[in-house]
């Protein structure tokens, strides 16, 4: 959701949803968000890596339940006040339509524009970018590569 971005799709501005994490904040496309859950403790299983939390039930389908800090290269925690954001896949699978997201509170939906600034920041794994948004930062992450590291783990 950098300038460029906003730029190519034509719009003057886009909405984007801010997803809190225990250690960052995720930019995602409104779009991406299928629905927004209360967190229930995942069925887990033996020898799942540390980034998988297990597997999730939602509308008559198992969701797996990824950490994004955990998968980044950070820690796993969850919080009280915890939620489950259920993304919409993206990777093209027409077997994987949604996956889910833990994430450590409610979304904040704003309006982007081009105004919006990348900021000068490292990016840890599975991010694309890093964007400022006043004197705080979000990053976005990415959602193809997330759905990849599922894959390649043999769990889509």
């Amino acid at each position: 959701m950098s300038q460029a971005v906003i730029e190519q799709n034509g719009a003057a501005s886009v909405t984007g949803l801010l997803l809190p994490l225990t250690d960052r904040t995720l930019l995602v496309p409104n779009v991406a968000l299928a629905e927004l859950i209360t967190y229930r403790a995942p069925q887990t299983q033996a020898g799942m890596p540390a980034w998988l939390l297990g597997q999730i039930a939602w509308r008559d389908l198992r969701l797996p339940l990824l950490s994004f800090e955990a998968a980044s290269g950070g820690e796993a925690k969850v919080v009280p006040g915890a939620r489950v954001a259920v993304l919409n896949a993206i990777g093209g699978r027409s077997h994987v339509k949604f996956i889910a997201l833990l994430i450590q509170g409610i979304p904040r939906s704003l309006k982007l524009d081009a105004s919006l600034r990348r900021a000068d920041a490292p990016l840890a794994p599975l991010e694309l970018d890093v964007v400022e948004l006043g004197d705080d930062l979000a990053r976005i992450p990415d959602l193809a590569g997330l759905e990849q590291k599922l894959a390649d783990a043999g769990l889509i």
